[in-house]
């Protein structure tokens, strides 16, 4: 394998890739957008002109803008979780869904479109699903003793993920077939569709705090990286540490799967391709990893409302691109596992 590139040329990638993503995001769909439009409405924008009226400035301020937005800071927050499970857990095929959140906010929203409840209701019981699933994880595993905790927190991860789909399982087939379970079943597949600018503070706010906690703990995390022993040898609180990552990337990942629904593979992938270009410390490899994960799900979401008729939900997109770019990483890229 070649050798990493440095943290300031992998960053580069990232915000190359994310410049990109951003004018294909803003350009392309049911409305194309050209270059020279774009390139006047920014510099209408600079020089303070008038928008009002302005049908390309509708469409990319008032319509494609919330959505671009909420795709960026979901796609970096996945990714991101994703990278801080995997170093955590020293595991590289662990995902942000590891201890249940998005379980657990996928029951909260089913229970509250079982109830027809309002759409701020279900998004709270979103959020609240999925903190309340890994704070049930985290106090289960801490009540049994073993030598080996991070075992024990992913079974019993695996466990109450189990159990909560089998709730979710039943509420869709007690569900109104008409109307209830489409809507349960659209929004599990994971989409943007309906994402508009009243979404964006319960997004943005919790998945900014649990990004500051993980950029202040990356020194930490590098040594939690390594077995524990030598962890707490370095002068690492390694239990503080671990609940501060888990509460981190539990924010993000809650706060995501809220905001758009269960969106796979993001997790998963995307680290492993920041530890491609730029190795496993996580002074590289977080900031990469959002940028990377934040431009991937910018074009995903591209393609899923322009390449055909409807609305292609994101996590059938995901899945399908994700799994074979996860077997091409896996491929090229094992030694960059650290």
């Amino acid at each position: 394998m070649n050798k990493p590139l440095s943290m300031t040329a992998g960053l580069l990638v990232g915000l190359l890739c994310l410049i990109g993503g951003l004018f294909a995001a803003f350009m392309v769909g049911r409305f194309s957008i050209s270059i020279s439009g774009m390139m006047q409405l920014l510099s209408d924008i600079w020089q303070g002109r008038s928008l009002s009226g302005d049908p390309i400035a509708t469409i990319v301020i008032n319509i494609r803008g919330p959505r671009i937005i909420g795709a960026i800071v979901i796609g970096a927050s996945l990714a991101m979780a994703g990278a801080a499970y995997q170093g955590l857990f020293r595991n590289p095929l662990v995902s942000p869904d590891l201890l249940g959140a998005s379980t657990g906010a996928a029951l909260g929203t089913v229970l509250g479109i079982f109830f027809s409840l309002g759409i701020v209701a279900i998004q709270g019981a979103a959020f609240s699903g999925g903190i309340l699933a890994v704070v049930l994880v985290y106090s289960i595993a801490a009540t049994l003793r073993a030598d080996d905790r991070l075992l024990i927190l992913v079974l019993t991860g695996v466990v109450l993920g189990s159990l909560l789909g089998a709730f979710i399982g039943l509420i869709k087939y007690l569900a109104d077939p008409y109307n209830q379970l489409p809507a349960m079943t659209f929004w599990l597949l994971g989409s943007l569709s309906s994402f508009n600018k009243n979404d964006l503070p319960l997004l943005i706010f919790p998945s900014m705090f649990g990004a500051m906690i993980l950029f202040a703990l990356r020194w930490q995390m590098n040594a939690m990286s390594m077995p524990e022993e030598e962890a707490r040898a370095l002068g690492v609180r390694t239990e503080l540490v671990r609940s501060l990552v888990i509460l981190s990337a539990t924010l993000l990942t809650a706060a995501s799967v809220t905001a758009a629904g269960v969106i796979g593979w993001i997790g998963l992938i995307v680290p492993h391709i920041a530890r491609f270009l730029v190795g496993p410390s996580f002074h590289a490899l977080l900031p990469t990893s959002a940028l990377i994960g934040a431009s991937f799900l910018l074009l995903i979401d591209t393609a899923a409302r322009s390449i055909a008729p409807i609305e292609i939900p994101l996590g059938i997109l995901t899945a399908l691109i994700g799994a074979p770019v996860f077997i091409w990483v896996m491929a090229n890229a094992r030694k960059s596992w650290a």
